[in-house]
């Protein structure tokens, strides 16, 4: 096996970043945890700000590392939170075995997300920490949704738009840049792209890419297929 071939198979991203957005994505990360620490102690006790940065900082992860991909996005960001942690409420309090209640907090969580489209993977640190969190934690109850957890979200949600927003490459809410950024529609039919195509767009977009080049290559040959199928049928019928 060669070395590549050993790097794609543990999954390891050969994606080139550059350095600016390297430190782009560590500023911003630190901007929004910073923002919600300072938000959660002034308005909140700081014994539970500080059990509910865990899931905030998986979040910033996304928000300033990725903050184009569908996991980052406004819905996936503050349902996920919100809907994980009545979730997690409500397994404390209706599951009497500590074990099962954070398990199924979790499962539920994910369950729910799935549901409500939109899954956003710190969403089940949210539904955990209401199970396993302190006394002081589990005495807030269903306020725990938004004293810490929506008034934190809506925090570092700020923060992202107006940290993204200084950096025109930078898409957050990713659909305010869609129109901006949609091609032209092309009259002639699509050229053939292969690997090493893949390789030198994705080398040339400065944010994180969360998707593997054969994926990209199976949605291309996916929606080619479809064009060339459509047009097969519309020349049969005529």
């Amino acid at each position: 096996m060669h070395f590549t071939e050993f790097l794609d198979l543990i999954g390891f991203s050969r994606q080139q970043i550059k350095h600016r957005e390297e430190l782009i994505s560590t500023l911003g990360g630190f901007l929004g945890i910073f923002a919600i620490f300072m938000t959660s102690q002034w308005l909140l006790d700081p014994e539970i700000s500080v059990m509910i940065v865990p899931s905030m900082g998986a979040s910033a992860v996304l928000l300033f590392a990725a903050p184009h991909v569908p996991f980052s996005q406004p819905w996936n960001l503050i349902g996920g939170h919100a809907i994980s942690a009545v979730i997690g409420v409500a397994c404390w309090q209706w599951i009497p075995n500590y074990s099962v209640a954070a398990s199924a907090s979790v499962g539920l969580a994910i369950g729910a997300m799935y549901f409500a489209r939109c899954i956003h993977p710190p969403g089940g640190a949210t539904a955990l920490a209401a199970v396993i969190g302190s006394e002081k934690l589990h005495h807030l109850g269903y306020t725990y949704e938004y004293a810490p957890i929506l008034l934190n979200t809506i925090t570092i949600f700020l923060v992202a738009i107006a940290f993204n927003a200084f950096f025109k490459w930078r898409r957050y809410p990713a659909h305010l840049h869609l129109k901006q950024t949609a091609p032209k529609p092309q009259a002639k039919g699509y050229e053939p792209i292969n690997h090493e195509d893949f390789v030198y767009a994705l080398s040339h977009i400065d944010t994180f890419v969360d998707i593997t080049e054969e994926d990209l290559l199976k949605i291309y040959k996916l929606a080619t297929r479809r064009h060339v199928e459509t047009g097969i049928q519309s020349s049969g019928e005529g």
